[in-house]
């Protein structure tokens, strides 16, 4: 595309964001406090640009996009301003060392890692570009921010409109496909911060190991959600509700989305049952979800081809939807039993409006299910029993375990977000993101006048030294 960034700039923007951090331009409180008001500003003033540009790439309702990313930044970007002089306070380790060691003035300091890149993907394109910028900016960092390719209008207004808001000297836009993502790996940072898909991590990882750069990977991967007795028909009714309305939320394209259910027998037919009874209350149109301006499409012919392929091939188990619309790229939300042991709804990411359904015996049948499988970004748990429940907690690895609902750990800024192993590793929102991009520098300073309390450590060695020095040695070990 003509508007991509030409492949022989992207080292100089890389050496001019370099520049700038040395100057130590980015460092100052108020400095990092007017970006981070203009980046709300830039999300609040031009909302509804933003939920077109979204909307153009992924079909998605503009309520979505307000609700789940353009006000969470206007909102976030404002507490991190608020937040950040506390988070870069200097710990002051005095009053924790040995007697004899407090005149060092030991402290542990927040140092900016340097200049980050944060590569974005183009299902949930402005939070998850954003939100690791407003953790660069507070940390004092510079960042290069690389949009995905696919959601093509998002990038583009991004890119029009960051250098109105923000310092260019210290923030840029790079666009571009495969080939510039590429060019910007052979690239040192400082830190890299990639959301997307396990299989192109490990292609970033590999390309950062070159430069031992330090990783976030927001990954995804199969997030279960688990739907266990006891469970009153009520409890029931609203668990269904809460599922498919997790499942249908950008058409299924988000990373946190229910990806198939582990059911009780007992359970199977009436979850079933609501599903259809919610669907219908959400998308009441003639033609469903399909006719309906609430629900997203799919982003691009060959996710749609994917999505469409397995649907053919399980044609005969799909209990609830199962129909398609080649030419808005439109899949209603459908709901496959009788779902096998390696069948392909249950290897990769469904990343789509297709929901698996699994029969297992209880809180063990299921937990033998997961325990040999990669963990999960999310957990999603529906039972009214509070021993499943302990059970679950106790039991399971998953970046976060979420009871009685979907989506609702994304609303919380307070919590750590992020998976384990395959799913991902490092943890971002608010002080979460600001702790990606600092590094906690010990500092000591050791008067002259201190040297009579460390003679014993040079040579020639005594007795009376080692014997010092072998004092460990003799104390008592207790015994359990």
């Amino acid at each position: 595309m003509s508007d991509y960034t030409p492949i022989a700039e992207i080292p100089k923007i890389v050496a001019s964001l370099r520049t700038t951090f040395r100057s130590g331009h980015t460092k100052p409180l108020a400095f990092r406090r007017h970006q981070l008001h203009q980046l709300a500003r830039l999300a609040q003033e031009n909302a509804d640009a933003l939920a077109t540009a979204i909307h153009l790439d992924l079909g998605r309702p503009k309520q979505e996009s307000i609700m789940a990313e353009v006000g969470a930044i206007v909102e976030r970007s404002l507490i991190c301003a608020e937040k950040v002089g506390e988070w870069v306070q200097t710990e002051d380790l005095e009053g924790k060392v040995e007697v004899w060691q407090r005149g060092w003035r030991p402290r542990v300091v927040k140092e900016a890692k340097g200049v980050v890149l944060i590569i974005a993907p183009w299902n949930y394109p402005l939070i998850l570009a954003l939100q690791p910028l407003y953790g660069a900016i507070a940390a004092g960092c510079c960042a290069v921010i690389k949009p995905s390719e696919i959601s093509a209008h998002f990038s583009s207004l991004l890119a029009t409109l960051l250098p109105q808001y923000l310092d260019t000297s210290a923030y840029k836009v790079v666009l571009g496909g495969v080939e510039e993502t590429t060019e910007l790996l052979q690239v040192k940072f400082d830190h890299i911060f990639y959301t997307g898909n396990a299989r192109v991590a490990r292609l970033i990882s590999l390309a950062a190991s070159h430069f031992l750069t330090p990783l976030t990977l927001e990954l995804g991967g199969k997030s279960p959600v688990l739907l266990l007795p006891p469970l009153s028909p009520s409890s029931l009714s609203l668990a269904a509700k809460r599922i498919i309305w997790g499942k249908t939320q950008n058409a299924g394209q988000i990373c946190v989305a229910p990806d198939y259910v582990l059911v009780d027998p007992s359970l199977r037919s009436s979850f079933i049952a609501e599903i259809r009874t919610h669907l219908q209350a959400f998308f009441p149109e003639e033609g469903g979800a399909l006719k309906s301006k609430d629900y997203g499409r799919i982003v691009s012919e060959s996710h749609f081809g994917r999505l469409t392929a397995m649907l053919e091939r399980t044609r005969g188990r799909v209990v609830l939807g199962g129909r398609w619309d080649v030419q808005s790229r439109g899949i209603e939300p459908t709901v496959v039993v009788d779902v096998p042991e390696g069948d392909v709804l249950l290897e990769d990411e469904l990343f789509g409006p297709v929901l698996p359904v699994v029969e297992v015996e209880g809180v063990e049948g299921a937990l033998r299910y997961l325990e040999d499988r990669e963990h999960p970004l999310v957990i999603y748990a529906f039972t009214d029993g509070e021993e499943v429940k302990k059970r679950l907690e106790s039991h399971t690895t998953s970046g976060t375990l979420v009871f009685g609902d979907t989506f609702a750990q994304v609303a919380i800024n307070e919590l750590p977000f992020g998976g384990v192993g395959e799913s991902g590793y490092g943890r971002q929102v608010l002080k979460y993101s600001f702790d990606n991009f600092v590094y906690e520098r010990g500092v000591v300073d050791v008067p002259f006048g201190d040297e009579p309390v460390l003679a014993m450590r040079y040579p020639p060695y005594t007795a009376e030294s080692l014997e010092f020095f072998s004092a460990p040695l003799k104390v008592d070990i207790p015994r359990d």
